[in-house]
């Protein structure tokens, strides 16, 4: 369980994330949304201890972020940011074994090849391996960069806005593949999205931020409605049954 006990961060005047004290379950997919500007991103990197809260403190299955030793705690949760560019030309199965770097400090052992060989396979780029990442398409190197993420083999994997910049096809694939992999190796994975429909068809626990602060947290069918939509993105919405999932509409 990820457990957040009022967490907060300002920039100067503006307070970015306000107070938010929240428990994410362990286990399956939960999504964090909400409007441009609630805090989504900023509330993740601070999970991640990427930037230090000013007040507050975040456990992970009991550690403090803030205090346990960075090797120790990249054991443990990983994370994918928004910019994931890499400058220096690598292929992806150099960049897919970075994520071994908390166990093996760039000497690579037979252990970590295995974990490259299984985090390829797992995502299908095995004939891909020997290529470099300017060389793929955008939803071949977004797969790369989950790929890295899968085999750093922590409980907790975050991704922030992972489906940018991806088309509809890639972005359902993406997600697919990370709700398969919270169910397939036992993982939590906590993700920032914009779409409210895929938060609704791929999550087992939604997270809503508005201006900073937690607005409501529960199950999709507990947040997808139309007036909590309406109430966190100032907007009117409908939303129906389809498949089993509720979709929202939105209109002006």
């Amino acid at each position: 369980m990820i457990d957040i006990d009022n967490i907060t961060k300002a920039y100067g005047e503006a307070t970015v994330v306000d107070g938010v004290t929240a428990k994410l379950p362990k286990g399956g997919v939960t999504t964090i949304i909400g409007p441009n500007g609630a805090g989504k991103s900023t509330l993740l990197s601070m999970i991640a201890r990427l930037i230090p809260s000013d007040k507050g403190s975040v456990l992970v299955d009991g550690l403090d972020v803030a205090r346990t030793s960075g090797d120790k705690l990249a054991r443990r949760l990983s994370i994918l940011r928004q910019d994931n560019h890499m400058t220096a030309r690598l292929t992806v199965r150099d960049l897919v074994a970075f994520g071994r770097y908390p166990y093996s400090k760039g000497r690579v052992t037979a252990e970590d090849r295995e974990h490259v060989r299984r985090a390829l396979g797992y995502l299908g780029l095995e004939e891909l391996g020997e290529r470099f990442l300017d060389e793929l398409s955008g939803g071949q190197r977004q797969r790369a960069f989950v790929a890295m993420i899968l085999c750093q083999d922590t409980d907790y994997m975050l991704f922030d806005e992972p489906l940018n910049n991806l088309d509809i096809r890639h972005a359902v694939a993406m997600m697919k593949l990370l709700r398969d992999a919270a169910r397939d190796f036992g993982k939590t994975v906590v993700v920032v999205l914009h779409d409210v429909n895929f938060a609704s068809c791929y999550s087992d626990h939604i997270v809503v931020m508005r201006d900073g602060r937690l607005f409501m947290q529960g199950t999709p069918r507990e947040i997808i409605r139309p007036d909590i939509l309406e109430q966190t993105y100032g907007c009117p919405f409908e939303v129906h049954e389809l498949g089993g999932d509720r979709i929202a509409v939105y209109y002006a």
